[in-house]
């Protein structure tokens, strides 16, 4: 088996760019400084809608399972806040079938109810010849819904390469793709929302891939980076599988054994980028096992009709990318909170 130098390689090369469009691009919240943590905290019972009303006296937050104050709170609701939503087709990691399955659930989720839409939102589409977005955003999903029309042809181009090496570049098309759409949300003012339709890139992890040290800190330095930006562009990413029931338990639930914060180079895995791994920590869901796109795409949104916006002060360390996990009880029987899983502290 190969190993993965040239994939560790080209990460490298790409990140810097990107998190320096960042600096210059993302506005931080209310004018304080860069060591605030903002977190987006989602609220709900078992089943049913995200819980309003809740005080700043019902949340206690855990930075590396020490209580820490918080030092801002605001309750909020998509219609007090600016918000985007983008909703991308992923034509590189499914198959054309499933494509043109997805899109035909998407234009059912634009024109619901009269094609009147919640939040504004944008397309974007992912073929083998890139990330594709568009840049203006609009409440009206009936105009929405033609435009995708447009895209049909496009979704077809696939040129890649089969087997194990379409694998390596499916998997550096799709991240190419996460550092573009971060770096344009980044530009977006408000909180964003990106709907990712796809069953995931290839995780390329097991016993039969092979990285040596220094590719393994490469990918702990795109993990770092990862969170960072997500975190600075405000974005919290969903990942809705159009595979349905008929997606593998190895191919739904695989991404699971990586969802654990990486706290040391030595600890990585390609399989810690994937797209299910990121929506997870970065506070957003992993939706499958229905056919019913079009549904889940409302489930998505409906998480963001009312949230918590709490900050904190970043805990003080002596040691560039220390991991910290973040935890948030809630004072309230049957409630669990929901946010970004963890930050990178630097000193």
């Amino acid at each position: 088996m190969p190993t993965y130098r040239t994939i560790a390689i080209v990460f490298a090369a790409l990140l810097p760019g990107c998190v320096a469009a960042l600096a210059q691009q993302a506005p931080l919240p209310n004018g304080t400084d860069d060591k605030t943590i903002y977190l987006n905290v989602v609220v709900a019972g078992k089943s049913g809608p995200p819980v309003s009303g809740l005080t700043q006296q019902d949340f206690t937050l855990f930075d590396n399972k020490a209580p820490r104050p918080i030092t801002s709170f605001k309750a909020v609701s998509a219609d007090q806040e600016q918000m985007e939503t983008i909703v991308l087709l992923d034509a590189v990691n499914a198959r054309f079938t499933t494509v043109s399955y997805a899109q035909a659930e998407v234009q059912k989720f634009l024109t619901a109810n009269g094609g009147k839409l919640a939040q504004p939102t944008a397309l974007a589409f992912l073929t083998d010849k890139g990330l594709e977005a568009d840049s203006s955003f609009s409440t009206d999903g009936n105009a929405l819904s033609a435009s995708l029309n447009n895209h049909t042809s496009r979704l077809r181009e696939i040129n890649r390469s089969a087997g194990f090496w379409g694998a390596d570049e499916r998997l550096q098309i799709s991240l190419n793709a996460i550092h573009q759409l971060t770096s344009y949300a980044s530009s977006l003012p408000g909180r964003k929302l990106v709907l990712w339709i796809s069953p995931g890139w290839p995780l390329l992890s097991g016993p039969g891939v092979e990285m040596d040290t220094a590719e393994r800190r490469k990918i702990f330095g795109d993990i770092v980076d990862f969170s960072g930006l997500l975190r600075q562009a405000n974005v919290t990413l969903y990942d809705i599988n159009p595979i349905g029931p008929g997606e593998s338990v190895l191919g739904a639930d695989y991404y699971q054994s990586f969802l654990t914060g990486i706290k040391d180079p030595g600890q990585t895995d390609l399989g810690d980028l994937g797209l299910q791994v990121l929506a997870v920590q970065s506070g957003g869901l992993v939706l499958l096992g229905t056919n019913d796109i079009a549904e889940m795409l409302q489930q998505c949104t409906a998480d963001a009709r009312t949230w918590y916006e709490i900050g904190f002060s970043e805990a003080p360390t002596e040691k560039p990318n220390e991991y910290h996990q973040i935890d948030i009880k809630i004072d309230k029987p049957g409630l669990k909170a929901r946010t970004r899983t963890g930050y990178y502290a630097q000193p």
